[in-house]
């Protein structure tokens, strides 16, 4: 099925700028640590959004990337809210991914508060596996070369807004700051303590919000008995092929 080896250990992706960073900011910033690749794909600019612009998030992204230390960023501008899970958005995604050939991709959660979580979730597991078929014809969008099968070992999808029960936790205890950086980035979406008071208030503008983000994260890692954690949940259960790597 795949020809060459995995370029990128993992890649993110996010409905919106900003969503990676809310559901695995903590994986990403300790596996950058860790040595290991890293990609961040947002699927649109979050150019409907309440606050903000999309130029706006975009600076801010780059800068989230920064603070990560993400090796690699792009945008598929699909358009916020309308984005659909058919043959154009698949095979978008379809190309990123067979060229950034990841081990592992990492998803919004299944559902959640914005729909378009939930769809990008959908939209990213049917193209993981479609993008092993031989028979589906892509191009590199860089190079304009044909590309080569390609399908991430594994597909895990985080959990941001409401509380879903995680198939697998990861252990974040330590870079729970370096996460809260790369939110706090993004200055026009979250709570800011200078802000304007007209500024346009949103679910996830308060105060309170920022306080959610950090008790879910201790609310998993109680679940493993360590500090802070994040949950992902999967469609294909994950194969080990030894009980004791799983902790």
């Amino acid at each position: 099925m795949e020809k060459h080896g995995a370029i990128y250990n993992i890649c993110a992706f996010g409905a919106h700028p900003d969503d990676v960073e809310l559901f695995a900011g903590g994986t990403i910033a300790k596996s950058v640590a860790l040595g290991k690749k890293v990609a961040i794909v947002d699927l649109t600019r979050g150019e409907l959004g309440s606050r903000g612009t999309a130029e706006t998030r975009a600076k801010e992204s780059a800068a989230a990337q920064q603070i990560l230390g993400v090796q690699h960023r792009e945008n598929l501008n699909l358009g916020d809210g309308y984005f659909e899970v058919n043959r154009d958005s698949l095979d978008a995604v379809i190309e990123v991914l067979r060229r950034l050939r990841p081990s592992i991709v990492l998803a919004n959660a299944l559902e959640d508060r914005h729909p378009d979580h939930g769809r990008g979730a959908e939209l990213i597991h049917r193209a993981a596996f479609l993008s092993g078929l031989l028979k589906i014809k892509t191009h590199d969008s860089i190079s304009g070369e044909p590309q080569l099968p390609w399908r991430p070992q594994s597909v895990y999808h985080g959990i941001q807004d409401r509380w879903r029960d995680p198939s697998i936790i990861v252990d974040i205890t330590g870079f729970e700051e370096l996460k809260a950086q790369a939110i706090a980035a993004y200055a026009t979406q979250f709570h800011q303590p200078e802000e304007a008071r007209d500024a346009p208030q949103t679910p996830i503008s308060t105060p309170e919000f920022l306080v959610h983000l950090k008790a879910r994260d201790v609310a998993m890692g109680r679940l493993g008995g360590v500090k802070s954690a994040e949950g992902f949940e999967v469609k294909r259960p994950p194969m080990v092929s030894d009980l004791d790597v799983l902790g």
